[in-house]
């Protein structure tokens, strides 16, 4: 599968990298912060953070979605607002991160830093059907905490 990816910024691929798979093993790519300088989130607050980048899904049958970089979520508490972010097949404006400040005090976001990880997937869009009724389980309605506490 290829990805096209259209820098935004005359800086991408020189001052700030373009996404990459940090390891041999990793699922997603690191987004970094395309900035002209330093933005603070305080504590408690979001701030929308460019990455100066739009991509080209192949098809519908890939979603792109953002996720958390897991350092800066229990380090500093810095997550993506909206939890996970949805990349739709056919969107081709810049991807943008919404950062929110959950820590317990003021963060900064250098130009650069990798700021969330994006992750390629298939889509499997549904046909709805409507039916009288679903089929039974065990589990049945059971919800929150229906299964055990651990």
């Amino acid at each position: 599968m290829k990805l096209k990816i259209k820098p935004l910024s005359p800086k991408i691929g020189r001052e700030i990298p373009l996404p990459y798979y940090a390891s041999a093993g990793a699922a997603a790519m690191d987004l970094h912060a395309c900035l002209d300088e330093p933005v603070t989130i305080p504590r408690g607050e979001t701030r929308v953070i460019p990455t100066g980048i739009a991509i080209a899904l192949p098809s519908p049958a890939y979603v792109a979605l953002i996720f958390a970089r897991s350092g800066l979520g229990i380090r500093h508490g810095i997550t993506p607002a909206n939890c996970v972010g949805v990349i739709d097949s056919d969107y081709r404006g810049e991807i943008q991160v919404g950062l929110q400040n959950s820590g317990p005090e003021d963060f900064t976001v250098q130009p650069g830093d990798r700021i969330a990880q994006m992750a390629i997937l298939p889509v499997a869009q549904a046909e709805l059907e409507i039916p009288d009724t679903l089929d039974h389980t065990a589990r049945e309605a059971g919800g929150f905490g229906s299964t055990g506490r651990n």
